[in-house]
């Protein structure tokens, strides 16, 4: 009992704090900027990268990519900056998730600890960032959807998963997610998709049902990539951050794997809009 209540004011916290920031430019940045040094703290003790130079890499593009277009609006200069930086990052994450389904381990030689504090942690706060100052006036409410979506799919994939699940979905990596699991939170957050297009009054409910299913897709193979790392670190949590919880990183861990496409959805739905 006790333990639920810690978890449980622990992770109301958390999502206070965010919807606090969310609303305000300065400090959302502020707080990303925040959580970014926390995950890669995180990630470096998982992967054993006594390094400091992640968090040099992490401080420039944040400070070019994330502030340097919000707030000086300068967008239009680093466009095609901010392309190439989400091609990476995507390529690094779909090598990630070639490495979950045909590596019994993610080979984490010297170069590839870099690239992944680089791409996989670092640029996802700049994607989260750029989400909310998507078609270059900044909207809160889509970030805020996004992570609604987030907490959506992953409460009801635990509900679900716990009460009915039988069919194991990744029982290598995570013994407890189930295929009914998934299709529950999906399910889920395809409804709260059309909520979230009838009340914040930003995309349309297609749109909103589309970012539903990568969000649910993404997100569930960024927890199972994170529990990939977490098991070759032979540790449960990533960190002791939030009690109840763990580590920062196993809170976001599928919004983190999640946001750079969720950025290259609403990029193209500009470009054909």
């Amino acid at each position: 009992m006790k333990e639920m209540l810690v978890r449980s004011l622990s992770g109301l916290l958390y999502v206070m704090l965010l919807i606090l920031c969310v609303y305000f430019e300065y400090l959302l940045i502020g707080l990303f900027f925040v959580f970014g040094m926390v995950c890669l703290a995180e990630f470096k003790k998982l992967i054993q990268l006594r390094s400091n130079v992640p968090y040099l890499i992490f401080i420039v593009l944040y400070g070019v990519f994330g502030y340097w277009q919000l707030i000086l609006d300068s967008d239009r200069s680093i466009d095609k900056a901010t392309q190439i930086l989400m091609v990476l990052t995507i390529f690094v994450k779909l090598f990630l998730i070639k490495d979950l389904f045909s590596e019994k381990t993610i080979p984490l030689f010297g170069t590839k600890r870099f690239l992944l504090t680089t791409f996989y942690i670092s640029t996802a706060f700049i994607f989260l960032i750029l989400i909310a100052d998507y078609h270059d006036d900044y909207n809160p409410n889509i970030l805020l959807g996004a992570f609604i979506l987030v907490w959506v799919n992953d409460s009801f994939a635990y509900l679900i998963g716990k009460n009915f699940g039988k069919q194991k979905l990744f029982e290598k990596i995570s013994p407890k997610k189930t295929v009914e699991g998934f299709l529950g939170g999906l399910f889920f957050s395809c409804i709260a998709s059309y909520f979230i297009a009838t009340f914040t009054h930003t995309l349309g409910f297609t749109a909103w049902l589309i970012l539903s299913i990568i969000v649910s897709v993404f997100g569930t193979l960024g927890d199972l990539v994170e529990s990939k790392f977490k098991r070759q670190a032979n540790v449960k949590d990533s960190g002791v951050i939030m009690p109840g919880h763990g580590g920062l990183l196993d809170r976001l861990d599928s919004v983190i794997f999640a946001a750079p496409f969720i950025y290259l959805f609403l990029r193209i739905l500009n470009y054909v809009s």
